[in-house]
């Protein structure tokens, strides 16, 4: 992957931050999103190019206004010469999700409508504005973080859990519509992940000990058990694999 290049929403922190990480470890390049916190964006930026000797640049993104997108790939068209991956993984939380992350019965249009705005209209903006710049490259891969959160029950999920199952359809239409032009499109899906995120849910350490006891490997997912797999996803060995939803998630979803 040496010379080529990754753009990742939300980078900071979490499973974002796992994946700038391990694909920096491999030589590639990385253009990564941040929402408020330039301060740890530019921090990143210099460990990461002092440790792995790749170019490395944050640009501030508000997933909640998708068309922003377009402007954040004009400023990285200035400072990569090409884009090979493309991964959406930025979420959104605290007062943006109120109506959305509740009992079905509190559930509230504006909340609903910020959630699938972050999890699929960024997506499709954002992959969009990818595929027109690796189509010049000869091709690539991207990749939509995803959640088994649409298929195993989870309390007050219901606003992302439904998010989540549409951007694993919109998954399978960009892959079967970009496969002519050698663009790759999956998801990887996770299981309950202990991420700053998740550790802002009122009842997390319910939800731990509950997804603990469910999981046949007995703990919670962390971020780099799925770092790894983003990887895998963008790189030539896992080229016949598209339009798939990749679930990591120590075989909870089946108990």
């Amino acid at each position: 992957m040496n010379g080529k290049t990754l753009v990742i929403s939300g980078g900071t922190r979490g499973i974002g931050r796992a994946i700038v990480e391990r694909f920096a470890q491999v030589g590639a390049n990385i253009a990564f999103t941040y929402n408020s916190n330039e301060e740890e964006a530019k921090k990143i930026c210099a460990e990461i190019e002092t440790q792995y000797k790749v170019k490395i640049k944050a640009y501030k993104l508000d997933i909640l206004e998708p068309d922003t997108y377009k402007g954040v790939f004009e400023e990285i068209d200035k400072d990569f010469d090409r884009v090979d991956y493309f991964i959406s993984n930025a979420i959104i939380s605290g007062r943006s999700v109120v109506g959305g992350f509740a009992p079905f019965m509190r559930l509230k249009p504006k909340g609903l409508n910020n959630i699938y705005t972050a999890t699929v209209l960024a997506f499709v903006v954002g992959a969009q504005e990818a595929a027109k710049r690796m189509e010049k490259v000869g091709g690539g891969s991207i990749v939509a973080l995803s959640s088994t959160g649409n298929l195993v029950h989870t309390d007050n999920y219901a606003g992302h859990g439904s998010s989540k199952a549409s951007l694993e359809t919109m998954v399978r239409y960009a892959a079967t519509e970009l496969a002519p032009k050698n663009i790759r499109v999956n998801a990887l899906s996770g299981g309950p992940i202990e991420t700053d995120a998740l550790r802002a849910f009122p009842n997390f350490e319910e939800l731990k000990a509950e997804v603990i006891k469910r999981t046949p490997l007995s703990r919670m997912g962390q971020a780099d058990d799925l770092a790894p797999i983003a990887l895998f996803l963008c790189k030539q060995d896992s080229y016949w694999i598209n339009g798939q939803t990749i679930i990591a998630d120590g075989g909870s979803s089946f108990t």
